[in-house]
């Protein structure tokens, strides 16, 4: 199942299910295909948390679907939908690094022997569409193509073989990045250094552009391999409106895959339902490119998988919405 979220006209984020003819509503659901108490799935908040561990939210949902084409209601164009993040307020993000062994090696390094755990805060989350904002101070913003893993049922000491009963589907997700906040060398001027922890290098506000798509578990194996891709799109220069190709490469390069992630996470950390991990990123960001090429306002960004969706935003300077 696929579902999309979008925003009211009155600023409220909800979900749909797509269907091949466009999107039925949670309003659709519920009148026509009998779907009770909508309102706890068509809020999104309120939705992961009573209803991700309950496989009779989703079967309630799937038979609601079914009713409504047998009826033949007429679905909404997606087009004509504002995106929302499709989890606008997760608990938390877990954050890989150097997940991808073509991106250790792109930086001359090995792949940790353990996952490298940092993380993000809901205040980095931005819909598709939406303006990433570069902070003061930063001049070396990049960004990062990642699947995002979404928690379906309370984890805690989950062994990899179990790994996947806990899982509720799949987002696509911009890991944004100050890199000279961050300290990576080829980012940093004479006499910078950076933060010492990535913190606010990953977590400051808008760094987690979000697409609207969450893809339920079963639409996907248990340790899918798809196709993760991105392109920068210059706002200046010969180039401008030009997506240039940037990151194209399949997560059976992980050096960690999920099961292996949601064990060692969760050895001591407990997860939740609507958390989010964050797989990690391909090779080919800006930073590490002949010369380092950093966004600039007016750029935009797009994040692609393969069987989830896309998400696509805009860079603006700080100064410009102060």
């Amino acid at each position: 199942m696929r579902l999309y979220a979008y925003r009211t006209r009155a600023g409220l984020d909800r979900w749909g299910v797509v269907v091949d003819a466009g999107l039925l509503t949670g309003g659709q659901l519920e009148r026509e295909g009998g779907l009770k108490g909508a309102w706890v799935w068509t809020n999104l908040d309120l939705g992961v948390v009573l209803g991700f561990a309950d496989p009779r939210w989703w079967r309630r949902l799937a038979r609601a679907t079914e009713r409504c084409l047998d009826r033949g209601v007429k679905p909404h164009a997606l087009r004509k939908r504002r995106p929302a993040p499709a989890l606008p307020y997760p608990g938390k993000i877990v954050c890989i690094g150097l997940n991808y062994r073509a991106h250790a090696a792109e930086q001359g390094i090995e792949p940790p022997d353990r996952p490298l755990l940092f993380s993000k805060f809901s205040n980095a989350v931005v819909a598709d569409g939406e303006p990433v904002v570069r902070p003061p101070g930063c001049h070396a913003l990049d960004f990062e193509a990642e699947l995002g893993v979404v928690i379906g049922a309370t984890a805690r000491r989950v062994a990899a073989a179990d790994a996947a009963s806990y899982v509720a589907g799949y987002v696509v997700g911009n890991d944004v990045s100050a890199r000279d906040w961050q300290g990576t060398k080829e980012a940093l001027r004479e006499g910078e250094h950076g933060d010492g922890q990535w913190l606010r290098a990953k977590g400051s506000d808008t760094f987690y552009p979000l697409g609207p798509t969450f893809v339920t578990a079963d639409e996907l194996p248990a340790t899918p391999a798809v196709q993760v891709r991105s392109w920068w799109i210059p706002g200046a220069g010969d180039d401008a409106g030009t997506p240039v190709p940037w990151q194209d490469a399949n997560t059976d390069d992980l050096v960690f895959d999920i099961p292996t992630l949601i064990e060692f996470i969760t050895r001591s950390i407990t997860l939740e339902p609507g958390d989010i991990i964050t797989t990690g990123t391909p090779s080919g960001v800006g930073v590490f490119r002949e010369p380092p090429i950093f966004l600039e306002s007016g750029d935009r960004m797009r994040v692609e998988i393969d069987g989830i969706g896309s998400v696509e935003n805009p860079v603006v300077d700080a100064s410009e919405i102060d």
